[in-house]
């Protein structure tokens, strides 16, 4: 095998999927961006949530937003559902894992607030949960999904949002998700600051 071969394919990769996303998901970025921004300025907050790669994502997003992305500014109400492993893993023993996010989302969620679910397959039960717990509650889902979306699609109505990769592979999307979330931030930040 050729190493670095491999490396220039993965790189490449990455691009082209990258570069097939941007015409589709770049009005739904700007649109959540405004959403997230409103959400804020009303008094609400982001919950976040996903898993393995997109729980990082989710705690990413959350901590970009809590303390501050690259312009210097007030702390913003962000949370990452996934990251609190003694409320995760009591849910998951006393309740089922599918609700490790919805159960959260009924004690800290909020009609305003919004619920960023991200997902590759569009089809984690607990994700699934989470947007059902979030819909009762009179929020806004921000969906990030992959491949068809999932199941995801036929459980947002208005004015929930949807920014789906189209692309197969688990890695692509994950690493188009965490562009997509720098880009809200930058968003969020710039509107906020009014920087342009």
């Amino acid at each position: 095998m050729d190493l670095i071969q491999r490396i220039h394919d993965n790189f490449q990769a990455s691009i082209e999927t990258k570069q097939q996303a941007l015409e589709a998901v770049a009005p739904v970025i700007a649109a959540a961006s405004e959403q997230v921004l409103a959400c804020l300025l009303g008094g609400g907050k982001i919950l976040a949530c996903g898993n393995g790669g997109s729980a990082g994502d989710a705690a990413h997003f959350a901590s970009e937003m809590l303390n501050r992305f690259e312009m210097e500014r007030p702390g913003l109400p962000a949370l990452a559902l996934t990251t609190d492993s003694l409320t995760i893993s009591s849910i998951a023993n006393d309740y089922a894992f599918d609700q490790v996010y919805a159960k959260q989302v009924e004690a800290l969620g909020h009609a305003g607030d919004i619920l960023l679910a991200i997902s590759t397959s569009g089809a984690s039960p607990n994700v699934l949960e989470a947007i059902r717990s979030a819909r009762e509650r009179e929020m806004r889902v921000l969906a990030l999904t992959g491949r068809d979306g999932g199941e995801v699609p036929g459980m947002l109505g208005e004015p929930d949002l949807e920014i789906r990769i189209p692309s197969d592979s688990t890695a692509r999307i994950q690493e188009t998700h965490l562009l997509v979330l720098h880009c809200l931030c930058d968003l969020v930040d710039r509107q906020l600051l009014g920087v342009s």
